[in-house]
């Protein structure tokens, strides 16, 4: 179960689905107001999201599964790990973060959250350059925008209101004794490499990579890597059978 960063859709782990299909089942919905997700009234908190994931999980009769989530979509599998730790065989958190948002982060979110109301989507599309690494190619940056501009500002806004509203995780993350991968890029600038170095001391075990040239959608800009480090991961929570 792969999860989307803000404010993309479940597409944006085409390169892990296509590369890995032989693996793994990949599951990748598009979260709450985004992509064909519909929206309910008020913000969109991350824990409404991971009871929306756990809903799928039972309506797909799933018992457990690997869990992971890029961005906001970390902020997610760790909020569904929360609300049912029994679901989740293993975690995957990607250029994301467990602290909650301070005041000025909070205040940021929502003057966004207004903007994009105002204004559209495109409000959003300046923050293309913090999203992406300096080497992301010009084709990656079109994607992502198109990805952004297609969405609905009312599903962003509640989005942004839903994260400012989250709590600490690392209490959480602490106690999870399942298997943890944590993946940064080494030029992320939203949530860098420290924090991800943070997140990684929480959990004995935890395996952390650094994944070069890339920003914060990792899993978009340095695919390749990604993936061969997704699959190590799998082959250890669940070998593959011999022969």
């Amino acid at each position: 179960m792969l999860l989307h960063a803000f404010p993309l859709e479940g597409e944006m782990f085409e390169p892990q689905w296509t590369a890995l299909a032989d693996r793994a089942r990949f599951i990748v919905p598009d979260l709450r107001g985004f992509g064909r997700s519909g929206l309910v009234p008020g913000p969109s908190e991350m824990g409404a999201m991971a009871d929306d994931v756990l809903a799928l999980l039972d309506h797909l009769q799933i018992d457990a599964a690997v869990v992971g989530g890029v961005s906001m979509g970390g902020y997610v599998s760790l909020a569904l790990l929360r609300n049912d730790p029994a679901r989740v065989k293993a975690l995957v958190l990607a250029d994301t973060q467990t602290s909650a948002d301070d005041a000025s982060g909070r205040e940021v979110r929502e003057s966004t959250a207004q903007q994009v109301l105002t204004s559209g989507s495109t409000a959003l599309l300046p923050g293309v350059d913090r999203l992406l690494g300096p080497s992301a190619s010009p084709e990656l940056r079109t994607r992502v925008s198109n990805w952004i501009a297609a969405g609905s500002p009312e599903g962003q806004a509640a989005a942004l209101r839903g994260m400012a509203l989250r709590p600490d995780a690392r209490d959480i993350l602490a106690r999870f004794g399942g298997p943890v991968l944590v993946l940064v890029g080494a030029h992320d600038v939203l949530t860098p490499p420290v924090k991800a170095r943070a997140m990684a001391e929480l959990v004995p075990g935890t395996e952390l990579v650094e994944l070069p040239g890339a920003g914060h959608l990792a899993n978009l800009e340095a695919a390749t890597a990604f993936n061969t480090a997704l699959a190590r991961f799998l082959d250890r929570v669940q070998p593959r059978p011999a022969g």
